[in-house]
């Protein structure tokens, strides 16, 4: 057996159950012209407690083939996302 793939990515939608489509971003250097080129993938990664929120960070690994589209699962939740305060006023 070999190691599990791993992969840092942004959570982008989780209005599944029980399932949430991570965005993962890989950098590669082009063979002729050496420049640094950016490539996404989006992975759909098993996530059993409902953890991962539209923006955090998540660390997803591999694991057997869950169902059709999914291969991962989510591991931890690396950094939260930022959600803006929302002030609530007080009509008098």
């Amino acid at each position: 057996m070999g190691k599990q793939k791993q992969f840092i990515g942004t959570v982008i939608s989780n209005k599944m159950q029980k399932t949430a489509v991570v965005k993962v971003m890989q950098m590669s250097k082009h063979a002729k012209y050496s420049r640094i080129m950016k490539h996404y993938n989006k992975f759909k990664a098993h996530d059993e407690k409902g953890i991962a929120k539209v923006g955090d960070t998540v660390l997803i690994v591999e694991t057997r083939p869950l169902s059709k589209d999914k291969r991962f699962r989510i591991s931890e939740v690396v950094k939260k996302a930022q959600t803006p305060e929302i002030a609530l006023k007080e009509e008098v």
